[in-house]
């Protein structure tokens, strides 16, 4: 019997005393010359005393120990049904175990809900990427097709696919930073390159004189970044006009403004919120939003310790303002 070997090694102090005071006084007795009648009287009632009340103890143990395996063996363990505590000691673990309860249940929470905007996310992304692939075999299907238009999906197809590595990268994003004195005027520069065939086939003007604007960051991320912003307003720009300049005010910051339809008031503070669309990216101008590019930038340029704010105005455009420290700061 398992339970047996373990319950006398678990009291094997409290054994080693009980036999250490009969020792005692079978001592004190031999010293005193007492007769040997009520020596061995004292001696059996001492160790029946003792097995009655060891039994005891030994039954409310193997309670114990049968109700905690119960809970073991149920799924999930519910410490409402933990036995009463039998000292300070039982009772500081059952605290112990309730504070882990707690702290499991937070993080399997965290967890799903983390695993539910996930798969929130993934399903609308897998159809939103249908319509690039659809306009593509579309385009295939007809022999005088211009390559230009393919070029146009195909890098719709390369962005969705590069928001995806990011979205699931952003997790562990400090580790693949690479901070290095920048301009800012290069990495836009090569951000609106990479955007050229969306320009030239959406008929959207680009106002983008040179500039000069020294930064430390992260050019890949910052990138991202800047691509995010800039996919957004060539989306909610139709034949307009994309403008990418230093604020005049602010000799630090970078804005990025566009002609188009304009945001409104009451979206303003949720547009870099994750999955939110607002009333643009429900309505049938261009295709529908996910919500995560606007949300993905501002996450990465928080880590970068860039700041992002957003102006608009319906009819007239949007403006997004983005703030980086001076290097001379300590």
């Amino acid at each position: 019997m398992r339970l047996l070997p373990g319950y006398l090694w678990g009291r094997r102090r409290t054994l080693l005393g009980f036999l250490c005071f009969l020792s005692i006084q079978a001592g004190v007795y031999w010293l005193y010359h007492l007769p040997s009648e009520p020596v061995v009287y004292t001696f059996v009632l001492t160790v029946v005393a003792g097995l009655v009340f060891g039994f005891a103890d030994f039954v409310r143990c193997a309670r114990h120990r049968r109700t905690l395996s119960a809970m073991i063996r149920s799924v999930p363990i519910d410490d409402r049904h933990l036995p009463d505590a039998r000292d300070p000691v039982d009772a500081s673990y059952q605290v112990l175990v309730r504070k882990l309860r707690d702290e499991n249940a937070r993080i399997t929470g965290e967890q799903d809900h983390r695993l539910g905007e996930m798969n929130d996310y993934y399903t609308l992304w897998a159809h939103q990427i249908k319509t690039p692939i659809a306009a593509m075999r579309l385009l295939l299907a007809d022999d005088r097709t211009d390559p230009g238009a393919l070029g146009q999906e195909l890098f719709k197809i390369e962005q969705y696919a590069e928001m995806v590595l990011h979205y699931l990268r952003l997790e562990s994003l400090s580790a693949d930073l690479v901070l290095r004195e920048h301009d800012v005027w290069d990495i836009a520069r090569d951000t609106v390159r990479k955007h050229a065939p969306i320009f030239i086939g959406s008929g959207v003007s680009l106002v983008f004189d040179h500039f000069s604007m020294p930064i430390l960051t992260d050019a890949k991320w910052l990138g991202f970044a800047l691509g995010q912003v800039l996919s957004n307003a060539l989306k909610y720009t139709p034949r307009g006009t994309v403008t990418l300049r230093p604020d005049p005010s602010d000799a630090r910051a970078l804005l990025i403004e566009d002609s188009g339809i304009g945001i409104r008031a009451e979206d303003i503070p949720r547009i870099f919120d994750r999955g939110f669309t607002g009333a643009n990216g429900r309505s049938e101008l261009g295709q529908k939003s996910t919500g995560i590019g606007l949300y993905l930038a501002r996450q990465v340029l928080n880590r970068l310790s860039h700041t992002i704010s957003a102006t608009s105005e319906m009819g007239r455009g949007t403006c997004i303002r983005i703030g980086f420290p001076d290097l001379t700061e300590p």
